[in-house]
């Protein structure tokens, strides 16, 4: 992949592109919320859209020469729509945060009472962690997963929610390897009176292939980001009835963005047209086929799995059982000398510090849009075993590399 028009300017910059190009083909990329986008995809990111302002919305901008910014927005608006069945969509946010900033700005005032997973059970930082906005706007208790069995109490959620009286409830998560009863969450939030917004930033994909279940006109609102699962531009994406849309549209603008970025938008258009295709349905079942194989294969050394298993696209390792010596940030760093890139993290009833945490989480969307079947998924957790069961020994993790090596010419990358 060149960048001639880089190097012609800036040789540095255009080495460090030309360097991550490589670094991505040429390492297994495991981190559950990173996808390889299409080069249509790319294209459509790096267009002259970057250029133009478009502050407000289709027909009603704040500058002229919108025509072309407004076609773009409406495409994508037009296809998220149908991908989700959702009545309003807004696709300006530049994040997943932004586009849960929107609805808590939309529906809440400061002090208001958020309900949502701790984060050291898979929540986020976006739905009340105190070093983020949330945390220091609003008031935020949280719920957790059952210690025993890795899987969302909802029982303990519904207690819970009773006592504190939220105004929201947070559902959706960043390390939750099943699936979520978006009923029965929002039968709760109906209990106490309360909004449900459902982030499903991580499943965006999943959700559009019909292959999990969708929040989709359950929860009052459902947020994402769209550049995960669902290989998209990267952003985030709101959606939710027509109440709510003024309000909604409101805080993304001029509530908190400026001019939207619509080379992101084109970016996010164009993944959606690509969603829309049969082959995605495909893409999406081999993701989730992917993890399934990768967490039976990670058992079958020995490894604990945080629920004992998946329903989606990623596994949570817990090492404390197996390997009660390393840390999820030796695993991580180990792994990532042998070419295999993923993160450590925190596990339910997590016992170190968040940022030496005891679990690793490992997705297969990158993998599987290379085109790994099971087989080669079935490799790369062997490999993943040899690595983590000597951390420090070299010749094992340059034996894992020369495999990584043979991966990626098989499955190649942006040729």
């Amino acid at each position: 992949m060149e960048h001639e028009h880089v190097r012609a300017v800036d040789p540095a910059v255009a080495d460090a592109l030309e360097g991550e190009v490589e670094r991505q083909r040429n390492t297994l990329q495991m981190i559950a919320s990173e996808n390889h986008v299409s080069e249509a995809v790319l294209d459509a990111q790096g267009s002259a859209l970057t250029n133009k302002y478009a502050e407000g919305y289709p027909g009603e901008r704040y500058y002229g020469g919108c025509e072309y910014a407004d076609e773009v927005e409406r495409l994508a608006i037009d296809r998220a729509k149908e991908l989700f069945g959702a009545e309003h969509v807004n696709v300006q946010p530049h994040s997943g945060t932004q586009a849960n900033q929107a609805v808590y700005f939309a529906m809440l005032e400061p002090g208001d009472k958020i309900l949502s997973l701790d984060l050291t059970h898979g929540g986020h930082l976006s739905h009340g962690h105190p070093a983020n906005f949330t945390g220091q706007l609003y008031e935020v208790e949280q719920y957790e997963v059952d210690p025993e069995t890795g899987y969302l109490d909802y029982d303990g959620l519904a207690d819970h929610a009773e006592e504190f009286e939220p105004d929201i409830i947070v559902s959706g998560y960043s390390a939750y390897p099943r699936e979520v009863e978006w009923e029965r969450i929002q039968a709760v939030a109906d209990d106490v009176d309360a909004l449900h917004l459902a982030d499903i930033a991580h499943i965006t994909g999943l959700v559009a292939a019909g292959v999990h279940d969708s929040p989709v006109g359950v929860a009052d609102f459902v947020t994402g980001s769209t550049h995960k699962t669902i290989r998209a531009g990267r952003g985030g994406i709101v959606m939710t009835s027509e109440e709510y849309a003024d309000d909604v549209d409101a805080a993304v603008f001029p509530g908190g963005q400026g001019g939207p970025l619509m080379h992101n938008v084109a970016g996010k258009a164009v993944g959606f047209k690509e969603a829309l295709e049969p082959e995605f349905e495909e893409y999406a079942e081999q993701t989730i086929r992917n993890a399934e194989v990768l967490g039976e294969t990670l058992t079958d050394h020995g490894f604990s799995l945080v629920s004992g298993g998946t329903d989606n696209h990623l596994v949570l390792v817990d090492l404390r059982d197996s390997h009660p010596d390393t840390t999820g940030g030796d695993a991580e760093e180990a792994l990532e000398e042998a070419g295999i890139v993923l993160n450590a993290n925190t596990v339910p009833g997590e016992t170190r510090s968040a940022f030496n945490p005891s679990g690793i989480r490992a997705g297969t969307p990158a993998l599987t849009t290379r085109g790994f079947d099971d087989d080669a998924i079935r490799t790369v957790g062997e490999c993943i075993a040899r690595v983590i069961d000597a951390p420090d020994d070299d010749a094992v993790k340059a034996d894992v590399r020369e495999t990584v090596d043979d991966l990626c010419a098989e499955f190649p990358l942006y040729e």
